[in-house]
């Protein structure tokens, strides 16, 4: 089925051009009404962008079907390696060179676009590094209209658990060549690393990301999470993936939050949802009736 949809870009407040894509609203208007949301905001994961991510595309039906509108974006650190247009000229970014932090303003800057059309009761729905940005940003900046949060298999980004894990000694090399080229001012080195995926970064990028200040470790941002979440991981990545051992029972062992804060695990499901799209789909829109229809 073709869908039109609008090519839209949004401006951060430190002055990022961003891109994305807008699909209306479709369906009955009485479902829109019954559904206590306008829209959902799609992001995307690492080194990914708003028109490649295998994952939204299983759950526009789902949204469809509430009669939400969708919004998939690119983040300042879509790709790899990318140039943005910023109010001080060309600038590079992508997944090797931003800095995570930033994303307060990218995830401000499209609800801010929602809002503006008119869409001020946001779902915000991130997929794997997606999903840490969307906990991040609402946990340290709070936005009004976002109303509920679906993260989808965040990873643990946790120094301490990454030298815990099966792959220390992996882990340890990269960590230790990051903060030797950071310490002697060669933090903009480029990096070819393996773990905990391999990827291009830059050394400050990876002691950012990776390093012993654990600023992007989830757990310790989901108890300021100022809306109802849905927390949902595969079977399988939870078996097999370091970034991922003991976080559904870690999740479950959070302390609680001002919003309800639900958990699901999808049978058989990889990181990517991959033939198990459906039953994916199916409990998001679970959780999206039971959290807001009215």
């Amino acid at each position: 089925m073709t869908m039109l949809v609008e090519l839209v870009q949004a401006n951060t407040a430190d002055g990022v051009r961003l891109d994305g894509a807008l699909l209306p609203r479709r369906g009955d208007d009485a479902i829109a009404r019954r559904i206590g949301l306008d829209a959902v905001l799609c992001l995307h994961g690492a080194g990914s962008h708003f028109y490649g991510s295998s994952i939204f595309p299983g759950l526009l039906d789902t949204f469809a079907a509430l009669g939400l509108a969708v919004l998939r974006v690119n983040t300042r650190g879509h790709d790899i390696v990318s140039t943005a247009a910023t109010e001080r000229g060309p600038k590079r970014f992508g997944g090797a060179f931003e800095i995570v932090d930033d994303c307060r303003y990218d995830v401000a800057a499209w609800l801010d676009f929602l809002a503006g059309r008119g869409l001020s009761r946001v779902a915000v729905v991130g997929h794997s590094l997606g999903a840490v940005k969307a906990i991040y940003a609402l946990a340290n900046a709070p936005h009004d209209a976002a109303r509920g949060l679906i993260a989808i298999s965040p990873p643990r980004l946790s120094f301490q658990h990454f030298r815990n894990s099966p792959r220390d000694a992996e882990f340890f090399a990269a960590i230790t060549t990051a903060q030797e080229h950071a310490a002697a001012g060669r933090g903009e080195t480029l990096m070819e690393v393996t773990f905990p995926l391999p990827y291009l970064i830059t050394a400050a990028g990876y002691v950012d990301k990776y390093g012993p200040a654990e600023r992007y470790d989830f757990l310790n941002h989901i108890v300021r999470i100022a809306c109802p979440s849905l927390f949902l991981f595969g079977e399988l990545e939870l078996a097999q993936n370091a970034a991922f051992s003991g976080l559904a029972e870690a999740v479950e062992r959070a302390p609680a939050g001002p919003c309800p804060r639900e958990l699901a695990t999808i049978p058989r499901a990889n990181h990517f949802y991959v033939g198990v799209d459906e039953a994916l789909a199916a409990r998001v829109g679970k959780w999206l009736e039971a959290t807001f229809a009215h």
